[in-house]
């Protein structure tokens, strides 16, 4: 819209060095680095080159200068201790051409507001209201432009009201101090570029093609390792991946095996308990069948023994002389009976028929 179009300079304006490269970062040596060829001079000597330099540090003075007009302007303490009251002065002019400046692209933005919200009624106002603010913005830039220009070469005039607002360094922006760093910078070069002779001049080409080379064969080396530590790596895990499967297939028959081991002792431990069971079982079935021989055998014993009391007593009943002649009576021991030789009583069988004395 009606912004579009419009490019707002800064309001502190220097020299213009937007067309030069420059380099804001800090630039740091590799530790291994060989070093250039160091210039055979150390001063300058000719006029020209004097004068080249000369032009770039009154233009990094001034830029220093333009940089903390802004800080000034919103810490007016900074400009206390300045003699004489020109400096302070043209920098409240300066605030003022300022906030005239930009409440007038406020308004103008404003209007782009508008433009883009109203009905096509009010178009053609808001436009003419548009064109009319962007026309009186460039004097109002110039006024600032100029104004800007009055207060450096008031500063200029002025070395002790410069040195004082030097003194506010740490008030500069950080983008202004970057762009005073890359001023350093390329006075730095220059004065170097201007120190080295032609023919210095071919020997740091010749080191830069060196250090060229060089590079370049590093790499290639760099490659080389890289793409055989690829290839190592590769290898490595490939190795890896075929232990960890031995491993993990080492693992699976260990678990098989305690699986079957706790599988075989547990089924040992159930065949022992059926045994201990089963053989129970049959002690006491033995024990039972013993109990039962005996109860069968002293009953056997009990029967006899009262059969030999019945024989006894009928042989007790047998007088003593009775029996057939010419036989001699057997004598033997019943049960219960003392021994013959300790005083007992010595029984006579009957002879068998037919024997003689």
């Amino acid at each position: 819209m009606a912004l579009d179009a419009l490019a707002v300079i800064p309001l502190h304006q220097g020299p213009s060095f937007s067309k030069m490269p420059l380099r804001t970062e800090a630039w740091q040596k590799p530790g291994n680095l060989v070093k250039p060829p160091v210039p055979s001079k150390s001063k300058l000597t000719t006029i020209e080159a004097k004068r080249i330099m000369s032009v770039l540090d009154e233009a990094i003075y001034k830029v220093e200068l333009v940089t903390l007009l802004s800080y000034a302007i919103t810490h007016p303490e900074a400009l206390e201790g300045m003699p004489g009251e020109g400096v302070a002065v043209a920098v409240r002019e300066h605030e003022d051409l300022c906030q005239v400046l930009l409440g007038t692209i406020s308004d103008l933005q404003e209007k782009d507001l508008q433009l883009q919200a109203e009905e096509e009624a009010w178009f053609q106002d808001c436009l003419a209201a548009a064109a009319q603010l962007k026309a009186s913005l460039q004097p109002q830039m110039q006024k600032v432009r100029d104004s800007s220009r009055d207060i450096l070469r008031l500063l200029l005039t002025d070395p002790s009201a410069a040195r004082l607002l030097r003194l506010q360094a740490l008030g500069r922006s950080p983008e202004a101090q970057r762009f005073i760093e890359g001023l350093e910078e390329l006075r730095g070069f220059l004065f170097e570029r201007l120190l080295t002779s032609p023919m210095e001049a071919r020997d740091r080409a010749q080191f830069i093609q060196d250090i060229t080379r060089r590079h370049r064969r590093n790499q290639e080396v760099i490659g080389a390792l890289e793409t055989e530590l690829t290839a190592r790596m590769k290898n490595r895990d490939s190795e890896v991946e075929k232990e960890n499967f031995v491993i993990q297939e080492l693992k699976n028959h260990l678990h098989q095996v305690l699986k079957f081991s706790e599988s075989s002792l547990l089924r040992t431990k159930q065949e022992a308990e059926k045994q201990q069971k089963a053989d129970s079982r049959a002690s006491q079935a033995r024990l039972a069948k013993l109990q039962q021989e005996i109860l069968t055998l002293r009953s056997q014993y009990h029967n006899l023994v009262m059969e030999n009391r019945e024989a006894e007593q009928a042989l007790r009943k047998v007088p003593a002389g009775g029996g057939h002649r010419g036989c001699r009576g057997t004598s033997f021991l019943l049960p219960g009976a003392t021994d013959p030789g300790h005083h007992g009583s010595c029984h006579s069988a009957p002879c068998p028929q037919g024997s003689t004395r």
